[in-house]
């Protein structure tokens, strides 16, 4: 059982309400599968608290859409030749060129799926038979470290390809894109002081991308923009960057002002409920609960679901099953008691 927070719900009439002015929860590392248990052994053995962090997996996406995620997170790897991260794998996906799906390149390896065309694919089809859903945040760690395995760097054309490849597989009517909140603006954050996110309404169906990397890689995918023109991800930066408009801001205790802030301000921001296991092992609500009160938009847990092995039945929802909520910090007008989907029960 958890703490059901008094947070106010979405009233039918959306007219006035904004992506921005909802709240909902998310998953981290959405496509990872537990580790062998013969590599997970292994690792315990020389380095416990790295296997504790580790450890853990999550269900087939599909399940997690439908069970309210609407933020999902991918670790991509650059392959344009591939077969670069096969790791002894047959699976043809895995030697055709494209960008691949997986936590470490050579050890964390496993996902329900592989390439990035599957997993956008898995995506897109669920979209397509729940219309009705709210904006879906789809945040993408761009890795290619070289601990067990040396990755194919990124460069501003991997940024390039990165584009096209979202682009093969959604079309232009099923995105989000910083052009489309920039419109007449001088830049991106001009347009998000301004608040001109879509409408709820609008956004219905939809997908927005995050890049959630550092200056040096975010430098790579603006290239010599002066925003995100032309570009399918908005980027974590910070606010005073002329592209900002989404934040990652990870410690919802730590950042509660500066989430509040940024929230109010009409950036969009991702925080955490939980990190590398450990609130799960002690069912230790006090970062999920923060997180739920700062207003970020988005709440990520590896918890959908209890994990049985540990006591306390740690897990993260919004309460009574609700999908999105109204943001506790913005309090939009019109929110009163009902919900922007069915309910999951």
């Amino acid at each position: 059982m958890f703490l059901l927070l008094a947070l106010p719900a979405i009233v039918a009439s959306e007219a006035p309400l904004r992506i921005n002015d909802l709240t909902m929860i998310g998953t981290h590392n959405s496509y990872k599968l537990a580790m062998p248990d013969t590599r997970m052994a292994q690792l315990r053995a020389v380095d416990p608290a790295s296997a504790d962090a580790l450890d853990y997996a999550h269900r087939p996406i599909v399940e997690q859409l439908d069970a309210g995620a609407r933020q999902l997170e991918l670790d991509i790897w650059y392959d344009p030749r591939g077969g670069l991260y096969a790791d002894g794998s047959d699976d043809p996906a895995m030697q055709r060129p494209g960008f691949k799906v997986q936590h470490m390149a050579g050890f964390d390896n496993r996902s329900t799926c592989l390439t990035l065309v599957a997993c956008l694919t898995i995506i897109r089809d669920w979209s397509n038979a729940h219309p009705g859903h709210v904006p879906i945040l789809l945040m993408f760690n761009t890795n290619d470290n070289e601990r067990f395995l040396k990755g194919e760097p990124y460069t501003e054309a991997a940024y390039d390809a990165l584009d096209a490849e979202v682009r093969s597989v959604l079309s232009p009517a099923k995105l989000i894109v910083p052009d489309d909140v920039q419109g007449g603006y001088p830049t991106l954050r001009d347009a998000v002081l301004a608040n001109n996110w879509p409408t709820l309404a609008a956004s219905r169906g939809k997908f927005l991308f995050a890049l959630d990397q550092g200056p040096a890689k975010v430098a790579l995918y603006r290239g010599q923009r002066r925003s995100l023109e032309g570009r399918v991800f908005f980027v974590n930066t910070d606010e005073d960057s002329p592209a900002a408009a989404y934040l990652t801001l990870n410690d919802p205790v730590g950042q509660a002002d500066r989430i509040a802030r940024a929230v109010k301000a009409n950036f969009i921001v991702r925080t955490r409920a939980d990190v590398a296991t450990r609130e799960a092992r002690t069912n230790d609500t006090r970062l999920r609960d923060a997180a739920l009160r700062s207003g970020a938009h988005y709440i990520s847990t590896d918890y959908l679901w209890s994990d049985r092995r540990f006591t306390g039945g740690y897990r993260v929802r919004l309460p009574d099953g609700a999908v999105a909520l109204c943001n506790p910090v913005r309090r939009p007008q019109g929110c009163d008691d009902a919900t922007t989907e069915p309910v999951n029960r």
